[in-house]
């Protein structure tokens, strides 16, 4: 019984000293991803479709803010067929990265802008994207958008 009671202590001991180490390595996972996130707006913005190639899963599942399904290949096909005046995606308003293990669900608010028979329009996005880690990088296997109405 004692040998029982002193393995449960070492093992809480160990598991308290880990927690930093742990909140570490999510501190700069997050960090990871919010720049992932930021640099697909840079290269959505750009029309770079090779950028955003290598950041998205290629079994990558995009839910437009119309509600409409795309694939990678059908994501960076509207990418490069856009005019660069029709649809101006602005920077994240805000960005909240929650690590679970490998995988970092990443949430916010961005600005869009563009022309939509003719006439300008405005419009802000809640954004839910799911991030995996694959080895030493970050792919995007899951984004979608929603209007905010309000």
């Amino acid at each position: 019984m004692r040998c029982k009671v002193k393995t449960l202590w070492v093992l809480a001991l160990a598991s308290t000293l880990a927690m930093p180490v742990l909140a570490q390595d999510n501190g700069e996972s997050e960090s990871k991803v919010i720049a992932m996130e930021k640099a697909w707006n840079q290269a959505y913005k750009d029309r770079d479709g090779k950028a955003l190639g290598t950041m998205l899963d290629d079994s990558i599942v995009v839910i437009n803010d119309d509600g409409s399904l795309l694939s990678k290949s059908g994501f960076l096909t509207g990418i490069d067929t856009a005019k660069p005046s029709s649809n101006q995606q602005g920077d994240p308003e805000s960005i909240k990265v929650r690590i679970f293990g490998s995988v970092a669900i990443a949430t916010g608010v961005f600005r869009q802008s563009g022309f939509e028979n003719g006439k300008m329009f405005v419009r802000r996005n809640r954004f839910v994207d799911t991030w995996i880690h694959n080895g030493n990088l970050w792919e995007c296997i899951a984004a979608s958008a929603t209007p905010i109405l309000h």
